[in-house]
This record gives structure tokens, sequence and C-alpha cells, in this order.
């Protein structure tokens, strides 16, 4: 490569991901996930398309797949709060096994027996599309107004089951004979034990060394963060472990021990991760062939109902029996089964490996993941919303750097009052935030402002709030309360109030009316 070349690469590289940032805005306007925008810009200018770039390199699709997809997770990680997802480990974790096994199993009975594939590609279809895909989670669900505790399982269970999956398409594509049921079972338990145990040790040796150790400029934080998180992958694989379970669990400790210059760090992950989701969906967009993908248009379809409709649903129903989990949570998890990049890059480990039929399963993954993400994204929150499992709007952290904030162990929230909120006619000091937080702008039709206490709110506005630490979880539950049940709530209380009120029995008055955050 010549310097004029790559000239003209960088500015190729340039004008793709100022068209993906601007496709942010489509998707987001749209609900359609920004990932199948992306997949489009790589279909665009690969061979078939305007740019007619000719690209079929499997293996390197792999690697950089692979890369990317370790800077997903930690960016994930460094953004997953412990509070939210400590509810939820155990279901994920179930998931993440036994979820895994049952979806493979249905899945791949499917492909053979329904889509006439041979058991060989069965089974590879069947793991690959098993995994659920952290990049379209991380994206999607963060901006859906889910329960916590549905979330953390999400997020969770995202960040887990790729390493036994991974495992599976490994065996699956190995040539010989298949390794015992038993024998498998042991090597991804194993695995995962030395994942997990690498991760939550580079973590705490990183958390640790980044609280104690002082840099001379604020910039060398975040990529000193994000390399703790990236040693932690490549620790973990050298070591025979699944080095994706590794990142996720130390960026997980990174992100949740309050070091210095997090806001700037969780940015710097931000970024890194939407240029690695770029990256990667153009790069698997130049790798397939459209006009290859006529003949796997129906299995692909057949294949995806299945997986949608049955074994999803069951491998869901089934892991979270002895959980007690309501039927509605468990019909919105099911559905959020979201898949993405990741299917597509694992379906590339048998074209590697020069497994017969592998460019067939590609394809038929390719197909699947486009279509069934195109239907799952978009109707997520409208399912939410007929399950009545949808939070209304809530507050939410903004990543902004702030020196004085940061001294003060302060926080600057976020909440727009949305079409239902009953917040719309609600004065400021009608509020009763908490003492340490306080409504410092209002930004209503482009307009801001400093509002008074008598200032009256209304539908569309949106508020920043600062709160100090100590009152910073307060702060958000009475935005909620306020929003859900209007001025007088705290008084006569909402109906999640009364519902926790009943949880707990044992507390006292005063406990409850500090969970309320009653100022």
């Amino acid at each position: 490569m010549t310097v004029e070349h790559l000239n003209e690469l960088l500015l190729i590289c340039s004008l793709v991901l100022l068209i993906a940032v601007a496709a942010v805005r489509l998707s987001s306007r749209s609900g359609l996930p920004s990932l199948l925008i992306y997949l489009g810009i790589g279909i665009a200018i690969g061979q078939d398309g305007v740019g007619g770039v000719i690209f079929d390199n499997a293996e390197l699709t792999q690697l950089l797949g692979y890369a990317a997809l370790v800077v997903i997770l930690a960016e994930g990680g460094l953004g997953t709060k412990w509070k939210e997802i400590k509810p939820a480990l155990p279901r994920a974790a179930v998931l993440s096994t036994f979820g895994v096994a049952v979806s493979v199993g249905v899945t791949a009975a499917g492909a053979h027996y329904l889509a006439g594939l041979e058991w060989r590609q069965a089974l590879l279809i069947g793991a690959v599309v098993s995994s659920t895909d952290a990049a379209a989670v991380f994206s999607v669900l963060r901006s859906v107004p889910l329960p916590a505790r549905l979330t953390g399982i999400l997020e969770a269970e995202s960040g887990f089951n790729d390493a036994p999956v991974v495992i599976l398409v490994v065996a699956f594509s190995t040539a010989g004979p298949a390794e015992h049921w038993y024998v498998l079972l042991g090597e991804i338990a194993l695995e995962l034990a030395i994942g997990a145990a690498v991760g939550l040790a580079i973590g705490w040796l990183g958390a640790y060394g980044m609280r104690h150790v002082a840099l001379p400029a604020s910039g060398l934080y975040p990529i000193a963060v994000m390399a703790i998180a990236v040693s932690a992958y490549a620790a973990g694989a050298l070591a025979h472990g699944s080095g994706f379970l590794a990142v996720y669990l130390a960026a997980v400790i990174l992100g949740n021990a309050k070091l210095p210059h997090a806001p700037a760090t969780r940015g710097f992950a931000e970024g890194l991760g939407w240029i690695g989701q770029i990256g990667m969906f153009v790069l698997l967009g130049l790798l397939v062939t459209p006009h290859n993908l006529l003949d796997d248009i129906v299995p692909a379809l057949l294949i995806g109902m299945i997986l949608t409709l049955v074994a999803r649903p069951l491998s869901v129903f089934t892991s979270l029996l002895p959980f007690r989990v309501p039927w509605r949570e468990k019909a919105l998890l099911s559905w959020a089964g979201l898949r993405g990049a990741v299917p597509i890059v694992l379906a590339t480990i048998p074209m590697v490996s020069d497994v017969p039929g592998s460019e067939t399963v590609f394809n038929i993954v390719f197909v699947l993941v486009v279509v069934y993400t195109l239907i799952q994204g978009p109707t997520l929150p409208w399912l939410a919303r007929r399950l009545q499992l949808g939070e209304g709007e809530e507050a939410a952290d903004l990543g902004i750097e702030s020196a004085p904030l940061e001294r003060l162990r302060g926080h600057l929230l976020s909440t727009l009052i949305g079409p239902t909120s009953r917040m719309h006619g609600v004065e400021v000091g009608e509020l009763r935030m908490p003492a340490g937080a306080a409504v410092t702008l209002v930004v209503r039709d482009g307009t801001s402002f400093v509002p008074s206490p008598t200032t009256v709110l209304r539908h569309g506005d949106e508020l920043l709030v600062v709160a100090t630490d100590p009152v910073r979880d307060a702060a958000e539950r009475r935005l909620q309360a306020v929003s859900q049940g209007g001025k007088l709530a705290g008084w006569l209380g909402t109906g999640a109030e009364r519902a926790g009120a009943e949880r707990r029995p044992q507390e006292g008055a005063a406990e409850r009316g500090r969970r309320r955050g009653v100022g």
C-alpha cells in the first residue's frame, strides 16, 4: 500500500463513519436497529452494490469481529450497574447455559427435520443463533424503559452466553468424530470457570491499581481502563478459558468501582464501542454476497420462526421455572432474545475450518439475523407496553465530565417528561426533591432556562438535576414517583410504592420514607 492508497482508504473510512453516525439519528427516530443500517452500508459498497468492492476473506472477518466483540463487551460491562444485574445473575447464568442447550437442540431439530439440512449444518446453525447479541442488547434495551430486573437479566445473559456458544461452534466445526456430550459439558464448565476467575481477578486488581495510582493526565485513565479490560480477555483466552466472559466481568468490576474520571472513561469506551459496532457490521455486509442469498431465504425464515416462536420461548420458560418469574416477564424475555453481529461472526468459524456447506450456514444466519432483528427490535417497546412492563420516562445518568461535580461526588441527571407522565402541571417546588438535589435547568421547545420554585412543568420538558452521591438514587426514585403519581406521590403513594411497602413489612416508616426519596 502506498501513501496515495492510504489517503484514499482514510477518506473512504471517514465517509463511512460519518454516514454511520448520521444513521444513528435515523435509527433512533424510526426504531430500526442501527446494525441493519450498518449492514446495509457494507452491502451497498460491496461487490453487488455501487462500490463494487470485492471482499471474501472470512478469516480476517472473524479476527476483526472477535476484536470488535471484545471492545463491545468491555463497553457494555463498564456501563452495567451492579445493583441491577446482581439479583439477575442466577437467572442469567441458567439462561446462558441450560437455556442455550435447549435453544440449540430445538433449533437444530427444526433445521434438520423441517428445513432438510444435514445434522452437522443444523447443529452449527442452532449453536450460532442461540447467542443473544451483546451489541444489539446494549444498544436497543437501554433505549427501552424496561424494569431494571429485566434489563439486568438480558444484559447479563448477553454478556455470559457468548462463551458456551463459541465453544459449541468450534466443537461442531472440528473435523473428526464429535466428542461425547459429557466431555463437551465438562470443557464448557472448565472454560467458564477459568474465564470467570481471570476476569474477576484482573478486574479487582485493575480497580485497586487505578484508585491508588495518580496518572499525569486525565486522558490516560480511559486508555488504562480499556487496556485492563482487554488484557482480561487475552489472559483468559491464553489460559484456555473464556476470554469473552473474562472481559465482561472485568469491565463490570471496573465500571462499578468509582474510578477517577469515570464519566470520561465511559464516554471513551462508548466511542470505541460504536467504532467496533460500525466496523464489524460494515465488514460483515461486505463479506456477504447478496445474489447468493436467494436460495437460502426460505430456510432462513423457517429456521428463524422456529428459533423465535419455539426455541427461545421454550428455553426461557424452562430455564426460569425455579425462579417463579411472572409469565408476562417470561414472554418479554422470550421476544427480547435479540440477535446481531455475534451470530454472523460465529458463522465464519465453520467457513474458516472448511466445513462442508459452511457458506449455506453463513447465508442462512445472515438472512435470519436481518429479518428477525427488523421484526423484534422495533416491536419490543410495543410489546413491553402491551404487557404493562414499561417503566415510563425515567431519569438517566449523563456521561458528562465535570471537575467540580467529580470532586463533590455529584451526578447530573436528565429526565424527559413524556406524554403520559403525571409530572405535567407540577411546579418545581412541588417535586420535593431530597436535600442535596435540585433542578438546575429546564429545556423547553429548544430553549433552556433556570427554573424558579413556581415554574410549572409541561409535557416534553427535559429537566437537568444535580444530585450529590448520597442522594442520587433517592432523587431518581422521587422523579419516578412524581411521574407515576403526580404531585401527591409520597402522601397518597403510587402503585409501585404501595407494592414496595407490602414487600417490606418489616421496615419502619422512616426507612420506607427514605426508600421513597421523600425530602
